[in-house]
């Protein structure tokens, strides 16, 4: 697998010297690289009926995916086309019968495909796969919009809609401003949405992991559910913002032998036995709630810092409590770093044209959102591959420039244009080795000009910090050196 992913184009070369077909570039890229041995299926268990091949219905998914087509059924109908021409004969002939059985056997064909991504992320970026010694990791959240269907809307909506504190306040401050009583247009429901939360390598800008939900779903929720589940890198360092703050949430990233980097304000309290956490280098901080201390669970020893990121002044809260491991440019970095997620997010949704999804019911908009993500990283992922040293350590000055539109832009022309011959300068791998963003001096403001206020969004304030009671000091003590101060 490594001898195939680390050697760039040698069979392709080998084969024609000079000129090649599209379709036997992209033969290549699936059969010899993204799945190079359908044995990664071999745990499935699949009916006796099926006609299809797990290796290549996931080529035939990631293929569908890959087209820009507005209608799904034209996309099917185009990515089967390109199947044939690839010689991928044991796949769904319908549109019908690719999502009934994408819908059924998704959730075990998901684990091999992303143990494959992870294996061949790793393979690719070689020594770019870590920063320093840790292995990056964000985390947020994000809604996906499907279409207003019974099904959808009984999936994906909130059942207590219009109920909860937010809603409440927003009527309270738009009270006499509203038109209470107007039967010719009452007010709809929003649209049903999917809850998305990403787990998103910050170094190579390729999402990790992820899961769904309804609309009001809990991204920490999904966070906790994703660590428990599953396996990470050894030395994984999981970044987020303000929401992701709790005792359980980072008691179990540090039972998982991981590290995490969160921004804090006054929605956290914690304790500290002195005030160095004032200085500049940071201090040691305890989080330690209440419950916790009751039922005897050890206090988790934090460093807790203060760092100015633009114009705002931040609380930077971490794990790593040894400054030499961690100083404070490295955690601005990380933190700046985690801001890549939203732009991935921005790419699902614009770039490759999931704002709103196109399957009208719930288990059909799952699969479709879930396959959507593994063919945005299996693209991303092809183009690095292209594009990384093979032996230069990333540098987080000079971040990947990936351009995710030059990519897809790339991957479609050599579908639309299999069946041609063309130069080796000119195939699909020199294009995915250009895929880059373009880098030029900006001389305009690109600030929006009309940037309507946030009322929901207010400061974040600064953590609650006290000192700890006698009790709760001798207790501190009593933990051990590793907690106490």
């Amino acid at each position: 697998m490594a001898s195939n992913t680390n050697c760039k184009r040698k069979s392709t070369q080998q084969a024609t010297p000079d000129r090649i077909k599209n379709r036997q570039v992209l033969k290549e890229m699936f059969r010899e690289i993204l799945f190079p041995s359908a044995d990664i299926f071999a745990d499935c268990n699949l009916h006796g009926n099926v006609k299809w091949k797990p290796d290549q219905l996931v080529s035939q998914a990631i293929l569908f995916s890959w087209q820009g087509d507005r209608f799904l059924i034209d996309a099917f109908d185009y990515s089967l086309k390109v199947c044939t021409d690839m010689g991928l004969n044991a796949v769904a002939y319908s549109y019908t019968s690719l999502f009934n059985a994408l819908a059924k056997y998704t959730p075990q064909l998901r684990l091999p495909v992303r143990k494959r991504l992870h294996d061949l992320a790793e393979s690719v970026a070689g020594s770019c796969f870590r920063i320093g010694k840790f292995v990056p990791i964000a985390f947020d959240g994000s809604r996906v919009t499907t279409p207003r269907t019974a099904s959808n809307e009984q999936a994906f909506c909130a059942a207590n809609y219009g109920q909860g504190k937010t809603a409440k306040y927003r009527k309270k401050q738009t009270k006499g401003m509203r038109r209470t009583k107007n039967e010719k247009n009452k007010p709809h429901h929003p649209k049903p949405q999917v809850w998305l939360t990403m787990l998103w390598h910050m170094g190579l800008k390729l999402p990790w992991t992820w899961k769904t939900g309804p609309s009001n779903s809990s991204e920490r929720a999904h966070v906790v559910e994703m660590l428990e589940e599953e396996t990470f890198p050894q030395d994984a360092f999981f970044c987020g913002d303000a929401g992701f703050i709790g005792y359980p949430l980072w008691s179990l990233i540090l039972r998982k032998e991981a590290d995490f980097l969160v921004r804090v304000g006054a929605n956290v309290q914690l304790l500290a036995t002195n005030m160095d956490y004032e200085k500049k280098s940071g201090g040691i901080v305890y989080c330690w709630p209440k419950g916790k201390r009751d039922s005897g669970a050890p206090p988790l020893r934090l460093r807790l810092v203060k760092v100015k990121i633009g114009r705002a002044k931040v609380w930077l809260l971490t794990s790593v409590v040894d400054s030499d491991q961690l100083n404070i440019q490295q955690m601005i970095r990380m933190y700046k770093m985690r801001w890549g997620v939203e732009v991935e997010f921005r790419g699902l949704k614009q770039t490759v044209d999931k704002h709103t999804l196109g399957c009208r019911t719930s288990a059909r908009v799952t699969v479709e959102l879930d396959w959507s993500l593994f063919a945005l990283a299996f693209a991303e992922l092809l183009a690095l591959r292209e594009q990384l040293p093979s032996s230069t350590p990333l540098d987080p000055e000079k971040p990947i420039r990936l351009s995710l539109a030059e990519t897809m832009r790339a991957l479609r022309l050599a579908m639309r244009e299999r069946n041609e011959t063309i130069a080796l300068d000119s195939s699909l791998w020199n294009m995915l080795k250009e895929a880059v963003i373009q880098q030029y001096v900006n001389k305009t403001d690109k600030k929006a000009r009309y940037r309507p206020a946030n009322p929901d969004k207010k400061p974040l304030g600064d953590p609650q910090i006290r000192k700890p009671e006698p009790e709760e000091r001798r207790n501190l003590r009593r933990f051990g050196r590793s907690t106490a101060a």
